[in-house]
């Protein structure tokens, strides 16, 4: 139990460390117009890309790295994606953005709750959850094409869904030490890597179906 407290304060810190520089990163960008010109009319696609090839790298070589560069690859990605993360500041109001972020952190307490207490081996419907993801991808860039706005709804809340499960796997699964990284410190990145994803893409859902625009 000991052991298990002490690996989740990591993995929440940096959790938390990631949330920040996010949110920090994208806030002060939405100040900055040229910087927020130059972001979304230059290097989207380049940052977008790189954050892709650092979730990869980061999920495969995570066993081999030095704790140092896991804690620096998780905080780049963390700035990357706020400077892509910008764009909600402008779009939505802040008041708007501060009521999803309140709703977003009660729905992940309680599900991280449920993820550590359950006697349920969640383990098992790991399959079905990346079954289910993949399916909300390959939808959205159906929809890309198709452009239904009920389509895109029913997508919205299925990820939703999805998503809100996967706290409480994604916990169940570092509380069980599944991912077999013998090193604590990249445990702990790891661990934060993917609850940080969980609480991003909720956020970002929540903010679609709830959020006021500033229009």
């Amino acid at each position: 139990m000991l052991q298990n407290n002490k690996l989740f304060s990591k993995v929440f810190m940096w959790m938390f460390i990631g949330l920040a520089i996010t949110f920090g990163v994208g806030y002060y960008v939405s100040m900055n117009e040229n910087m927020l010109y130059n972001v979304f009319s230059k290097y989207y696609i380049f940052l977008v890309i790189l954050e892709l090839i650092i979730v990869i790298v980061l999920s495969l070589r995570i066993r081999k790295m030095k704790p140092m560069t896991a804690k620096i690859f998780f905080c780049l990605y963390s700035f990357l994606t706020g400077l892509t993360f910008s764009s909600i500041f402008v779009v939505y109001k802040v008041t708007s953005i501060v009521y999803v972020f309140g709703i977003t952190s009660v729905l992940f307490l309680i599900f991280a709750l449920i993820g550590y207490f359950t006697k349920l081996d969640l383990t098992k419907i790991g399959i079905y959850l990346f079954m289910a993801l993949l399916g909300v991808i390959i939808c959205t860039i159906i929809n890309m094409f198709v452009g239904s706005e009920t389509f895109d709804l029913g997508i919205t809340i299925v990820a939703l869904l999805v998503f809100i499960i996967y706290i409480a796997y994604d916990i169940h699964v570092i509380k069980r030490n599944l991912y077999m990284i013998e090193n604590e410190d990249n445990l702990a990145i790891y661990g934060a890597l993917q609850l940080y994803l969980d609480f991003i893409n909720i956020f970002l859902r929540l903010l679609q179906l709830f959020g006021k625009s500033n229009d």
